[in-house]
C-alpha cells in the first residue's frame, strides 16, 4: 500500500475508533466463470442478412441459456423485409426474437441494411417506384444493366427522404431503449457494412458516408450508433467523423482471410476503444477454416489489439458452442471488462457510534474500460437476508480502472468510512459486496462465489455492538 494510502487509512481507523489489529482480510481469487455485463460480451447473429441464418434456426423457446457470456442478440436484416409498403411496418420478423432474450435480460442490437448480394430489394422495391435511382449488379461483375440485384444510389434525394422516415420510425421503437446496446449505421453498402465490394464496385465520397452517419445520429441521439471500419474506403475521413460524432467502430474482417491478412483495421480502433466498447466480428465459421483462416490464437490475439468488447457468434450457435467451448471460455476471460476484487478488508466489530472504514483493492482483468463505470458497495444483511445497512464508496468508480496486457492488471487501492443509520438494530451480519450505482444498486457481475442472486457476494461477518 502506498505511504499515502496507510496514512489515509490511519487516519480512517482512528477516528472510527476501531484498531487496526480487529479487522477482517480477504483475497478471493478470480473464479473464473464467464461475466453477462452491460456494454460487453458474445453477440448471437440472430439474423446475418437473410432469415436462415443464424440463430434464427433455434427453437423459439431456445435462448441458449447454457452460452455462456453471451449478452446481446443482433438482428441484421434487410430494410425491404420491416417495411414492404410505404409507411407499412413489420416489426414482429425482429421484435418476436428479440423478446425471447429480453425475457432473459439480455439485450438486443440491430443493422438495417439496404443493399444485398443475394435477393433484389433489400432496399424496398417501392423505394424505387418512387424514383429513387439505382444500379442493377452482379456480384463479381459490378454494375450490370441486366443483374440480378439493386443497390440504392447512396446519394439519391429520393431514396434518402424514404430512409429518413423510416430511421424515425426505427428510433421511435428502439433510441434510448435500455434492451438495445447499439445499432449499426447500415444503410451505406453491401450487407450493411460500409462498402462495395460485392455489389456495384462505385466508389462514393466521404460526405456520401458523412450523410448516412447523420441520418442515424439524428434519430438515434441516446443509443450507441456504430460505424463499420470499411468506411475508411470512402476515405480515412469517414472515421475519424464517426469518432467525432460519438459512434464505435465495429470490424467484420476477422479472420476472413489468413495469415497474414487475418485483420486489417486495429490501428483504426485505437482512438475509439478508451472511449467506446468496439465490436468485431469474425468470418462465417465454417468458410474461416475451409479457406485456412482459422486460428484460435489470432482470434485472441484480434480481441487483445482491438481491445474488443463485443465479439459476434458467426455462425449457428449450438455447433459452434460444441465445437470451440476452450474458444470460448478463454475469450471470456478477457473480452471487454473483467472487474476482479483482489483484497477487501473491514472491521470485525463495530458499535453504533463508530464510523467503520472498508478497504479493498480492485482489478480490471479485460482488455477494455468499465464503460458503464461503478461504484463499491458494502451491503450488511441479517440471517434473514434483510439489507440492513449499505455503505457506497463513491469517490471510486471502476471506469478508471486500467487495462494491460493477460496477467499484467495493475490495482487500485481505495478506502471510505461510513456512518449507521440512527435506527441501525445490533447484531452479527453477513457482509456483501457489490459494484453498480452510487445509490448501492448493483449492476456489474464480479468472478466472485457466493452470489446472494443480485450480485451481491458474501465475503464474511462483521459484528455490530450497541453504542456505549
Amino acid at each position: 500500500m502506498r505511504k499515502g494510502m496507510i496514512a489515509a487509512a490511519a487516519i480512517l481507523l482512528l477516528a472510527s475508533g476501531v484498531l487496526a489489529d480487529e479487522r477482517t482480510t480477504t483475497r478471493p481469487a478470480d473464479t473464473g466463470q464467464a461475466l453477462v455485463n452491460p456494454q460487453m460480451g458474445w453477440k448471437l447473429n440472430f439474423y446475418s442478412n437473410i432469415l436462415a441464418n443464424y440463430g434464427s434456426k433455434l427453437a423459439p423457446s431456445d435462448t441458449l441459456d447454457d452460452f455462456p457470456g453471451l449478452s446481446t442478440i443482433y438482428l441484421r436484416l434487410p430494410w425491404g423485409y420491416i417495411e414492404p409498403q410505404e409507411g407499412v411496418f413489420d416489426w414482429s420478423v425482429v421484435d418476436a426474437p428479440a423478446q425471447r432474450w429480453i425475457d432473459k435480460g439480455l439485450q438486443v442490437a440491430f443493422c438495417f441494411s439496404c443493399s444485398e448480394s443475394w435477393m433484389r430489394w433489400a432496399t424496398p422495391k417501392w423505394v424505387a417506384d418512387a424514383g429513387a435511382k439505382g444500379f442493377n449488379f452482379t456480384v463479381g461483375k459490378g454494375v450490370d444493366e441486366n443483374g440480378p440485384f439493386w443497390e440504392p444510389d447512396y446519394n439519391d434525394p429520393v431514396f434518402l427522404d424514404k430512409l429518413d422516415k423510416f430511421l424515425a420510425a426505427a428510433a421511435a421503437r428502439y433510441d434510448g431503449n435500455p434492451s438495445v446496446a447499439f445499432v449499426d449505421v447500415g444503410s451505406f453498402g453491401v450487407w450493411g457494412e460500409g462498402h462495395t465490394f460485392a455489389s456495384t464496385k462505385i466508389t462514393y465520397s466521404a460526405d456520401t458516408v458523412k450523410k448516412h452517419i447523420d441520418l442515424h445520429a439524428k434519430h438515434f441521439a441516446r443509443t450507441l450508433l456504430a460505424a463499420n471500419d470499411d468506411y475508411g474506403f470512402q476515405g480515412r475521413e469517414t472515421i475519424d467523423y464517426a469518432l467525432s460524432k460519438g459512434l464505435t467502430l465495429r470490424d467484420n474482417s476477422i479472420l476472413v482471410q489468413p495469415p497474414p491478412n487475418s485483420w486489417f483495421n486495429a490501428a483504426m480502433a485505437q482512438p475509439f476503444w478508451p472511449r467506446v466498447p468496439v465490436i468485431l466480428e469474425h468470418e462465417h465459421w465454417q468458410g474461416s477454416i475451409a479457406r485456412g483462416a482459422w486460428n484460435q490464437d489470432l482470434f485472441v490475439q484480434a480481441i487483445e489489439e482491438y481491445h474488443a468488447s463485443y465479439m459476434c457468434i458467426h455462425w449457428f450457435p449450438r455447433e459452434f458452442l460444441e465445437k470451440e467451448r476452450p474458444l470460448i471460455d478463454r475469450v471470456n476471460l478477457r473480452l471487454g471488462y473483467r472487474i476482479q476484487l483482489r483484497e477487501a478488508s473491514w472491521p470485525v466489530r463495530a458499535t453504533l457510534a463508530d464510523r467503520p472504514q472498508f478497504a479493498s483493492h480492485w482489478a480490471n482483468a479485460g482488455v477494455a474500460p468499465c464503460y458503464p463505470g461503478g461504484f463499491a458497495a458494502f451491503t450488511l444483511k441479517d440471517t434473514k437476508g434483510g439489507i440492513v445497512a449499505v455503505f457506497v464508496n463513491d469517490s471510486f468508480d471502476v471506469r478508471t480502472l486500467a487495462v494491460a496486457a493477460p496477467g499484467a492488471a495493475p490495482e487500485q487501492e481505495t478506502c471510505s468510512a461510513h456512518g449507521f443509520a440512527p435506527n441501525m438494530p445490533a447484531g452479527t451480519f453477513d457482509l456483501f459486496v457489490s459494484v453498480g450505482r452510487r445509490d448501492g444498486t448493483p449492476v456489474i457481475a464480479l468472478p466472485l462465489p457466493d452470489d446472494d442472486g443480485h450480485r451481491r457476494y458474501r465475503l464474511g461477518t462483521m459484528e455490530v455492538l450497541p453504542a456505549p
